[in-house]
């Protein structure tokens, strides 16, 4: 007889495959067709509201691993959330203004000098349309849902507008000035930059120490000494003006064969050490204080430069005199200030020397280093040149060095507001919590934000000059030119006369022939980006401010973090989000930078080619994402083994509940305690796994769920319970009892981890008998129930657990030793080493089952038994026959005449439910 045919064995039609890169399109076809994401909307509306704030990526090229990790991290906080109680609507948005989108055009051979400033910001517009088109595509493959056909964009009207309205408060609070500084200058981006645009990589320069000779030294100096500067930048001694030293350091005059040099006392041995001198006697010593105003000649030029004083100036390095070049070093500028010297900078926008600096000009400054230096030395005046890599300010668009330069730029006075700014960074919620004292100590050093930027591509400046030359910014002005870049966009600034961007019969004192001209400068982009709390949170209707996270790489900590925070308390008193997380920066799996010339970079699009947008996704479930993270195709294939563990796990629950219905449930009180005791388990990984989304702990939720798949349940209640599930009857109550907890830990784990493998999730929620919705993300998330007598029967299940590692370890000994084979061949005699073991052995039902062997019995007293921590076992072969239906060896195999080859439980379930099936 067939008896196959009279065992529940699993069916489903749920792939072992996951062919996730097949799948995963046409799910997302289906999500657009159904509108999913407003499906969510509607469904979570009224409840509380939770905003997750895009931070926006840069519309330019494909995605990297960097834009993965984040837009999935954010899909994970958003699902979860609409899941848990709460409306969390998710606006994707794009930076789309800046250098990189004009340098994307020249590489394409568009000639901006052939066109109009308006015909060429046309061009960049529409290139940056495309580039967001591309990676949105991009962004829906990862299973991200968000409002996808309704993204904010920072080149938008309406978006422009709101930016020109945090320009005009922020001036009209008195926080925006134009001044001559030295900022931050990118000559290869002809522009200035902010700190949040430098990067530093190391550089090699030249390191010179040059003397200065004395000029007039009043009463302190006899005029014969030479004063010692050093610095690593020597283009920028024609632009020097001064020499600073400390009021409160003690100078020397250190003779040397017949030369006399002043240098700090504090830098005698290092500067002795560096200019090899092998005699050098002190013969004056002198406060700092002492030599204020004294007149030194200048190296190069028929020019004096002062003695000056500054606190600035310390002994870390060089001479403890500093070289003071007003136009390229910002605490240059500030004490050259006190002085009421000039701010000469004789570099053009471009990096060339100009003619205010004589015998150079026309010069790069980096290739003027090797003439000047040779000037000096022909001087006289240059005593030591030695080479040095050091770590230097680089714009991190071009990848080029960086000058400090003097040009009049428009800047927000960050220390105007620096306190208010810090006690809201005391006030935010920080993950990790070291964020804080980083922002923190940004902000507290910060002084102004250079905001302009002389480029073309980005919100105009709205500032208007009178005839005397006066900037113009007020109310009635700044609502005007908001009103019409909101009707005709930002280009119009550079499309109509400056008349008719002011507002009719605009008057004033400035003008008093009505002649006005207007600024050309655009706005750094990060003004762009961190207005989004007004443009976006503000603007949008289903949005609010503060928002609750914003989530971005810790870059943004100097970038995005900063502006908005900057931005936000200016206008409002208030930070635009209640807690920031952030991530680190995607590695190879080396821990290695990933660069196209070393060729470790790893593609988002490859990865979910060749295996699918869930591994990726659960790859970003897996690592500590708040440091840096490692991806290769070796860490890629582990993760893709820990998903299979998953699938398989749902594919073999699905399995064994193609014969159940809801109506089929068992009550909590009538389960086998053994099954209650896998819902008691369940409702500790459900707390586990919100607790860890709770706390933006992906790793722990994935780490939570693969171990209960793991251990739990394929090493234990799965793999006991085919004994009941296959073999006994389909209406057996044990064997209801079990797919009644079955179906809640399938329908409870498949929403716990639709958030991290949506698609997957969505798939297997498809397979699942009886449930009401269409998608398992309108589900929310189970919350932890009420197991009446939770907490006995884990003590009691979790102590027997521990009992049965004993026996399992005994039974892998045995199998070891040739005893027995499968566990299914064993015999167990086991004797309870203490009255509690016993207590709890005797009051397990159907104890061989558990064990998965033939037979188990508790014992008095064994015979050559081996010890284990809590019984002492004695395993034999059992010398029954095997089963033929249910593979268990019996002494009651042949009892059944009918089914000899049967055991009695076989032969009675066939009897009664299978006999048609049996007789086939």
């Amino acid at each position: 007889m067939d008896y196959k045919q009279t065992l529940n064995m699993p069916k489903t039609d749920f792939p072992m495959r996951g062919n996730l890169p097949n799948k995963e399109p046409k799910l997302q076809e289906q999500w657009d067709e159904e509108k999913l994401y407003e499906k969510v909307q509607e469904r979570t509306k009224g409840r509380p509201l939770f905003v997750l704030h895009d931070g926006p990526p840069y519309a330019n090229g494909d995605i990297h691993m960097g834009h993965a990790l984040n837009k999935v991290l954010k899909d994970f906080i958003v699902k979860y959330k609409s899941m848990t109680g709460f409306h969390a609507p998710y606006v994707p948005g794009w930076d789309t203004h800046g250098l990189p989108i004009e340098q994307a055009l020249a590489k394409k051979k568009v000639n901006r000098k052939k066109m109009s400033v308006a015909e060429f910001r046309q061009k960049c517009a529409e290139y940056a349309l495309k580039q967001i088109d591309n990676q949105r595509a991009q962004f829906k493959q990862l299973g991200v849902r968000g409002d996808w056909e309704n993204p904010y964009i920072t080149l938008d009207k309406a978006y422009e507008a709101e930016q020109i309205k945090v320009f005009g408060e922020m001036a009209k609070k008195g926080y925006i000035y134009k001044g001559l500084k030295p900022v931050y200058w990118s000559p290869s981006s002809e522009s200035a930059l902010a700190e949040a645009e430098i990067e530093y990589q190391d550089k090699r320069s030249a390191s010179i120490y040059v003397a200065f000779e004395v000029k007039d030294g009043k009463e302190l100096l006899k005029g014969d000494e030479k004063f010692i500067i050093w610095t690593t930048t020597p283009w920028t001694i024609p632009a020097n003006l001064a020499i600073s030293l400390h009021p409160d350091l003690e100078y020397a005059v250190v003779k040397v064969e017949d030369d006399k040099y002043i240098i700090a006392n504090d830098m005698l041995d290092q500067v002795k050490t560096v200019l090899e001198w092998e005699n050098a006697e002190i013969i004056q010593t002198f406060k700092g204080v002492e030599a204020e105003n004294l007149v030194a000649q200048h190296p190069l030029y028929d020019r004096e430069s002062l003695i000056i004083l500054g606190d600035h100036v310390t002994t870390e390095s060089g001479t403890g005199l500093v070289h003071t070049a007003p136009g390229h070093g910002e605490d240059d500028f500030i004490v050259s200030k006190k002085y009421g010297l000039e701010v000469l900078c004789p570099v053009d926008e471009k990096g060339y020397f100009t003619n205010e600096a004589p015998g150079f000009e026309g010069l790069f400054y980096d290739e003027a280093n090797k003439k000047i230096t040779e000037k000096l030395e022909e001087n006289n005046a240059l005593l030591k040149m030695e080479f040095i890599t050091h770590s230097y300010p680089h714009d991190w668009r071009t990848k080029k060095p960086t000058i400090f330069r003097a040009t009049n730029q428009w800047f927000a006075s960050i220390k105007d507001f620096r306190e208010e700014i810090l006690a809201e960074i005391q006030r935010i919620n920080w993950v990790p919590n070291w964020g804080e004292t980083r922002l923190f100590n940004m902000v507290r050093d910060r002084e102004d934000w250079c905001i302009s930027r002389q480029r073309t591509w980005g919100v105009p400046i709205p500032v208007f000059y009178g005839e005397d030359k006066t900037p113009i910014i007020t109310d009635e002005t700044i609502s005007h030119v908001a009103k019409l870049f909101r009707e005709h966009g930002s280009n119009i600034w550079f499309e109509w006369e400056t008349r008719e961007l002011l507002p009719e019969g605009f008057t004033s004192e400035h003008s008093p022939n009505g002649t006005f001209t207007k600024e050309t400068d655009i706005m750094d982009v990060w003004f762009d980006s961190g207005s989004s709390h007004q443009g976006v949170l503000e603007g949008r209707e289903e949005l609010q401010r503060p928002a609750d996270v914003y989530l971005e790489g810790s870059d943004q900590y100097r970038g995005w973090f900063n502006s908005s925070i900057s931005t936000a308390v200016a206008v409002t008193g208030k930070a635009p989000y209640e807690t920031v997380i952030s991530h680190g920066f995607a590695l190879d799996g080396k821990g290695r930078k990933m660069s196209k010339s070393v060729g470790n970079v790893v593609v988002p699009s490859k990865i979910m080619k060749q295996y699918g947008a869930d591994i990726l996704r659960l790859w970003v479930a897996s690592v500590d994402y708040q440091a840096d993270v490692r991806i290769s195709d070796e860490i890629i294939k582990q993760t893709s083994e820990g998903y299979r563990k998953i699938r398989n796990t749902f594919r073999f629950l699905l399995g064994n509940l193609d014969d159940f219905r809801l109506e089929h449930k068992v009550a909590d009180h009538d389960l086998e305690e053994i099954d209650q005791y896998m819902l008691v388990k369940l409702q500790k990984v459900i707390a586990k796994a919100r607790q860890a989304y709770e706390n933006y702990d992906f790793s722990t939720v994935y780490q939570s769920i693969h171990n209960f798949c793991s251990i739990d349940l394929s090493s234990f209640y799965l793999d006991f319970a085919k004994d009941v599930i296959y073999i006994e009857a389909e209406d057996n109550p044990r064997r209801r009892s079990i797919q009644t907890v079955y179906y809640e830990i399938v329908t409870s784990l498949v929403k716990l981890l639709t958030p991290i493998l949506t698609h997957t999730m969505e798939e297997v929620w498809a397979y699942i008998p009886d449930v009401e919705e269409e998608r398992v993300q309108l589900c929310d998330i189970p919350s932890v129930r009420e197991i009446r007598n939770a907490d006995q029967i884990l003590e009691k299940w979790d102590a027997f657990m521990e009992i049965r590692d004993d026996i399992l370890k005994g039974l892998e000994e045995a199998r070891s030793e040739k005893i027995i084979g499968k566990s299914l061949e064993a015999s167990v005699q086991i004797k309870p080493k203490n009255d509690q073991v016993a207590e709890i052995l005797e009051q397990i039902d159907h104890l061989h089952q558990l064990l998965i062997v033939s037979n188990a019995e508790i014992v008095n007293s064994v015979d050559e038994g081996k010890d284990y921590e809590y019984v002492t076992l004695k395993i034999e072969k059992h010398h029954g026959e095997t089963c033929e239906r249910c593979w268990v060896i019996s002494d009651t195999v042949g009892e059944d005449k009918d089914h000899p080859t049967l055991c009695k439980r076989c032969a009675a379930v066939v009897k009664e439910h299978y006999s048609d099936v049996a007789e086939g």
